[in-house]
């Protein structure tokens, strides 16, 4: 049985888990197995895991997306560019490779959501999930300005977009603001400054409407949640370990 799985810590809810059980069904693929792996500590538990027979492949989500980097032999340009690691190949001479598959998920379900790309982009976090917008955004020519709570050189304050929305026509939530069960949350913004013109991209996908999009709907802006690019990455995951 060739083994893949996903490490983070905690593991509440797995979209990868789910994704590939039914992926495995659907194409009847029985001779893999992907497993879920909840570890708080990755240097305390990831060596004994390694060791597993037939372990073939590992997606990585949070905590331990940097955490993970002391552990492999290489990166792949992907996991270089975002400076984190959500995809781990175990090599046939026991290498371990390191990729980026949310940067692949996310630069095609944007170019595939909107061709005529915008020529400039709010990022709204600044946490693991924002450094792969943030390569894929550098790599397609949008020029970005990243949003958070606490201010730097080199970011915007939720306080300072009052009056700034009409500089940016794309919005993408890398925060976790929204997802369920905080359905009722949304991104700090004057939402009032949206138009027609506004494309608003969501990461999170529980739910499939966050309060981000609805609000952007109610002013007649383009929604996108992270479904899509779930998927991306996940079948990114699947070539790479069988590459």
């Amino acid at each position: 049985m060739t083994r893949f799985g996903l490490i983070g810590y905690p593991l509440t809810h797995s979209f990868s888990k789910k994704y590939f059980a039914e992926k495995f069904a659907r194409e009847g693929i029985t001779d893999c197995q992907y497993d879920l792996y909840e570890m708080a500590d990755v240097a305390e538990h990831l060596p004994a895991l390694l060791k597993t027979p037939g372990l073939h492949g590992l997606n990585v989500t949070i905590p331990h997306k940097q955490a993970v980097l002391p552990f492999l032999t290489q990166l792949d340009q992907s996991a270089q560019k975002v400076g984190a690691v959500n995809v781990i190949r175990l090599e046939s001479d026991g290498t371990l490779t390191g990729f980026n598959s949310d940067y692949y998920g996310f630069r095609q379900s944007l170019e595939e959501w909107k061709p005529e790309l915008p020529l400039a982009a709010l990022v709204l976090g600044t946490g693991g999930a924002s450094k792969a917008v943030v390569a894929a955004l550098t790599d397609l020519g949008v020029a970005y300005k990243l949003v958070s709570r606490t201010k730097t050189d080199d970011n915007l304050t939720y306080d300072e977009l009052p009056g700034q929305l009409g500089h940016y026509p794309l919005i993408i939530n890398c925060s976790p603001v929204g997802t369920y069960p905080q359905v009722d949350q949304a991104p700090d913004l004057p939402y009032d400054e949206l138009t027609p013109n506004h494309w608003l991209y969501d990461l999170v996908y529980n739910p499939a409407e966050t309060e981000f999009m609805h609000r952007g709907l109610e002013r007649g802006a383009h929604v996108l949640n992270g479904h899509r690019m779930l998927v991306l990455q996940a079948e990114k995951a699947w070539e790479i370990w069988n590459s």
